[in-house]
C-alpha cells in the first residue's frame, strides 16, 4: 500500500517528460519511418496513433486512452494505439499500454491469453465439395461452443458436460462428476496445468470455485470463432479465436476488484476507478503476476486442444467423402492479443499490456483475423519501435453490438456472408461484417507495423 501511495504522489511529471525528450532524441537518430500520428497535449504523455483512412475514433475510446495516458505509471514513451481501435471495458480495445514497476489488471482484461492459433494443411480447395454444411456440423459436433444455463457447470453446451460431444468426436472420456471431459485434455491439464493453479488458488480461494478442466478445449462465446480458409494459393488453413474462457474471466475480476480495495484513499485520485494498479514489490503484484501467467499458458493450451480437435473432425468429414488424407501444421502460428508481458524497449525494461493489440518483432508471424465473410492475415512482424513492436488483433468494431443488431438484419447479414458456410440468424448479427472497420484499411493504416505473407478467406466459420 505505502508502496503504491508514494509512487503515485512523488514520481513528478516533470522528471518523466524529461526522460521522454532524451528518448525520443534516441529514436529520431534511427532510420526506421514510422506512419503514425501523435496526440501530445500539454502535461501529457503522447499518445501514437495508427489510424490514417480510417473514420476518426469514437469520442469514449478517446477519452479513455486520455485517463490512461495521465497514470503516473506509464513510460514517458506513451502509448500506441492500433488502427482496430475502440472503447473497451476497462481500458481501450487495440491499445498498448507501457507500465513502468506496475500493472493495471483491467487494462489486462478479463479474456486473459484471448488469442489466436492457424494452421495451414496440404488440403487444396479444388479437392473440396461445393457444399460444406455438413463439414460445419461436423466441427460444432466436435467443440463445444456457446454457452447456455448462465454457464452452469452441469448443462452449459459450450462445456464438457456430458459424453455426447467427446464420443461423437471418436474420444475416450473421464468422469468428473457430472461431467465427460476427453481423456487426453484432462491428462494435459492435470500434468501442465493442475498444480500451479492450486498453488494459486490457495492464496485466492474465490479464483477457485468454477469451471477449470472441463473448459479446456472449447470455444466461448461473442466474437470467439473456428474458420476454415483458403489462403491465395488456394490451400486449405485452419484458424481459431479464442482464450482462457471461465476461469480467466474468474482471475481478471478478481484482481481488478483486489487493485482497486489496495489503492485504498489513492483510487479517487486516478482519471478512473478501473485504472487501480498493482506496484511492483508488492505481494498481490506478485500473485497477480503468478496468476495471468498461467491464465496465458491455459489460453494457448486451449487453442492447442482446439486445434486438434478441428483437424480431428476435418479428417473424420475427408474420410466421410472420400477426400484423400491431409497434413497439418506445415505452417503455425498461436498468438495472445490480450495480454501483458515484460520487455525492454528503448534500452528499458518495462511490462507490455497489450489489450487486443499482437506483438509483432521483425521477422515473428502473427495473425490478423477480419470479420465473418471479410479476409484475415497472416503477418510478419516489422518491429516498428514506435509500437512496441505491436500490430492490431483484428479488424475492431465500427459500432457496438447493440447497435449493430438494431441497424442490419438477417437479410443483410446473408448477402454479406453468402459465399460462406455460416450460421445465418438473428443471434449473430451482431457479428455481421458491416459492424466491423474495413480490414483493407486496418491492414493500410499498418503498413509500417507488419507485412502480409497470406490473406485469406473464409470457406466455413463456427461462432460461438
Amino acid at each position: 500500500m505505502r508502496t503504491a501511495i508514494s509512487n503515485f504522489r512523488f514520481r513528478t511529471l516533470s522528471s518523466r517528460l524529461s526522460n521522454f525528450t532524451r528518448q525520443l532524441s534516441q529514436i529520431q537518430q534511427t532510420e526506421y519511418e514510422s506512419t503514425h500520428a501523435t496526440i501530445q497535449e500539454q502535461n501529457h504523455i503522447p499518445i501514437k496513433l495508427w489510424n490514417r483512412g480510417l473514420p476518426e475514433l469514437e469520442s469514449q475510446a478517446m477519452n479513455q486512452l486520455r485517463k490512461t495516458a495521465q497514470l503516473p505509471i506509464i513510460h514517458p514513451q506513451g502509448m500506441a494505439v492500433m488502427p482496430d481501435c475502440h472503447w473497451g471495458i476497462g481500458a481501450t480495445i487495440g491499445s498498448v499500454i507501457p507500465t513502468t514497476h506496475a500493472i493495471v489488471p483491467a487494462a489486462v482484461g478479463v479474456d486473459l491469453g484471448c488469442g489466436m492459433i492457424a494452421s495451414l494443411t496440404t488440403l487444396t480447395a479444388n479437392q473440396l465439395p461445393d457444399n460444406l454444411s455438413q463439414l460445419r456440423y461436423e466441427i460444432e459436433a466436435a467443440i463445444p461452443h456457446g454457452r447456455t444455463s448462465e454457464g452452469n457447470a452441469s448443462n452449459d453446451r459450450g462445456a464438457w458436460n456430458n459424453s455426447t460431444t467427446a464420443l461423437s468426436a471418436g474420444l475416450s472420456v473421464v468422469k468428473t462428476g457430472n461431467q465427460s471431459i476427453p481423456d487426453f485434455v484432462v491428462k494435459r491439464y492435470r500434468q501442465e496445468l493442475n498444480a500451479e493453479f492450486q498453488s494459486i488458488a490457495s492464496k485466492h480461494k474465490k479464483i477457485g470455485k468454477g469451471n477449470l478442466e472441463n473448459h479446456l478445449g472449447t470455444l466461448g462465446t461473442g466474437n470467439h470463432f473456428i474458420e476454415v480458409c483458403l489462403d491465395e494459393s488456394d490451400r486449405v488453413w485452419l484458424m481459431l479465436h479464442s482464450g482462457s474462457r471461465g476461469v480467466g474471466n474468474r482471475i481478471g475480476m478478481y484482481f481488478i476488484e483486489l487493485a482497486k480495495k489496495d489503492m485504498g484513499r489513492v483510487l479517487s485520485q486516478l482519471p478512473d476507478r478501473d485504472l487501480a494498479y498493482f506496484t511492483e514489490g508488492t505481494q498481490h503484484f506478485d500473485d497477480y503476476v503468478e496468476a495471468v501467467s498461467w491464465a496465458q499458458k491455459f489460453a494457448r493450451m486451449n487453442r492447442e486442444v482446439m486445434m486438434e480437435l478441428l483437424v480431428n473432425a476435418l479428417k473424420k468429414w475427408t474420410k466421410m467423402n472420400g477426400i484423400p488424407d491431409f497434413k497439418t501444421h506445415v505452417t503455425a502460428v498461436n498468438c495472445h492479443h490480450n495480454y501483458v508481458s515484460r520487455e525492454t524497449h528503448f534500452g528499458e525494461s518495462m511490462l507490455i499490456t497489450r489489450k487486443g493489440a499482437v506483438r509483432a518483432d521483425k521477422g515473428m508471424l502473427g495473425i490478423i483475423p477480419g470479420s465473418m465473410g471479410a479476409s484475415s492475415f497472416i503477418v510478419r512482424g516489422k518491429g516498428n519501435p514506435h509500437s512496441y513492436n505491436t500490430c492490431s488483433h483484428g479488424a475492431g468494431r465500427l459500432m457496438s453490438r447493440k447497435a449493430a443488431r438494431l441497424k442490419f438484419t438477417v437479410k443483410d447479414h446473408e448477402k454479406a456472408t453468402l459465399k460462406v458456410e455460416c450460421r445465418k440468424d438473428s443471434d449473430v448479427i451482431d457479428e455481421t461484417p458491416a459492424a466491423y472497420k474495413p480490414i483493407e484499411l486496418v491492414m493500410e493504416a499498418q503498413k509500417d507495423l507488419v507485412e502480409v505473407v497470406h490473406t485469406l478467406r473464409q470457406i466455413v466459420c463456427v461462432k460461438g
